[in-house]
């Protein structure tokens, strides 16, 4: 554990001029003269029954020591022990909303450096009764992975630029949120006023040289909406204008990508222009199809769910069916989000008085 004796400079002595300075080892120690007492926590409240001399200026002083920035990854904490103050170094860190603590590191540091303040810092969180820690490492801090390991830390994911380890601190059950469980994804279904729908044929994939004519499909990207992803697919693989008009249906599955669940969103598009421009890396061939031959194909005959969701697009194709639209929003701290529902239902119910 990196721990230093608190160093009297001649900038301390006009402050400390009550206090007898006396030699311990090489280093200097400021002794109060008031009664020796237990320490009850880092910083923790001085009892009334100390001095109220205003010419004291100790307890200020160690506050101003505790006061850490967030340029640094080191933050210097002040304790007194029974023999005088003490200045211990740990990580900097912020407290989050649930009891625990998150260390961001962006300095290059020393192994061995982070290993000693990381463990002062776990005794000192221990003893505030913290309980999840978040090490949040960058791909330039990775030699720090190890030493992390060691004081018990575990993988939690992992992003291109960073990683982020966890250790849960009681001996309670730990309550820490697993990573993202799902992936997201989206088909299209566009069609036109001649009731012919938009298909590919996929250079790659399970679905290659099969074929099959599929809906254009694709995974949604961190922070995308879905009625965004489905638009932007639609355009990356033919080249076709779309406006979203709703979300038809969506499957859950599980151990589908890197044994993560996957949720899949049927999307009905209104397109805006006709002339396919195919995307020469993913698909392999693009077409406007009728309908019901896109039904009737023998793959999605035999698939059952690919089956019933040809027929919901037929049903859309009829104007029986209605899905769930769009409802821009904010979430309750104020984000920009999407309630997808069946406005249809809604809006006769509403005017009919029906919710009342």
């Amino acid at each position: 554990m990196l721990m230093q004796r608190f160093r009297a400079t001649s900038k301390l002595l006009p402050h400390l001029s009550a206090n007898k300075i006396s030699p311990m080892s090489s280093s200097l120690v400021l002794h109060h003269p008031y009664p020796k007492r237990p320490c009850r926590g880092t910083l923790a409240p001085y009892s009334s029954s100390w001095p109220k001399d205003p010419k004291d200026k100790l307890p200020s002083l160690i506050q101003d020591m505790s006061v850490s920035t967030s340029s640094s990854s080191v933050a210097k904490q002040a304790i007194m022990p029974e023999d005088g103050v003490e200045q211990i170094e740990l990580l900097s860190a912020v407290e989050d909303l649930h009891g625990g603590v998150v260390v961001d590191l962006k300095e290059v540091m020393d192994s061995e450096v982070f290993s000693s303040l990381l463990r002062a810092s776990m005794s000192q969180w221990k003893q505030k009764g913290k309980k999840g820690v978040w090490i949040k490492l960058p791909i330039k801090l990775s030699n720090l992975v190890d030493a992390a390991v060691q004081e018990g830390f575990r993988y939690h994911h992992a992003e291109p630029d960073y990683l982020m380890l966890v250790r849960w601190i009681p001996e309670t059950f730990d309550t820490l949120p697993a990573n993202a469980s799902h992936r997201v994804g989206i088909g299209a279904f566009v069609m036109n006023s001649e009731r012919k729908i938009l298909v590919v044929q996929e250079i790659n994939g399970r679905f290659k040289d099969t074929g099959l004519w599929k809906m254009p499909t694709g995974v949604v990207n961190e922070g995308e909406d879905i009625c965004a992803a489905a638009v932007r697919e639609v355009k990356e693989e033919t080249g076709i204008e779309t406006e979203f008009v709703e979300i038809l249906a969506f499957r859950q599955s599980h151990k589908s990508f890197f044994q993560k669940s996957d949720l899949f969103f049927v999307c009905m598009l209104k397109p805006h222009s006709s002339d396919i421009e195919t995307q020469n890396l993913e698909i392999a061939a693009a077409q406007w199809m009728p309908v019901e031959e896109y039904a009737a194909q023998p793959f999605i005959r035999k698939n059952k769910m690919f089956d019933y969701v040809a027929e919901i697009c037929l049903a859309k194709s009829d104007k029986d069916y209605a899905g769930f639209s769009p409802m821009r929003t904010t979430t309750s701290s104020g984000k920009r989000s999407y309630l997808y529902h069946n406005s249809r239902d809604m809006a006769n119910i509403q005017a009919t008085g029906d919710h009342q």
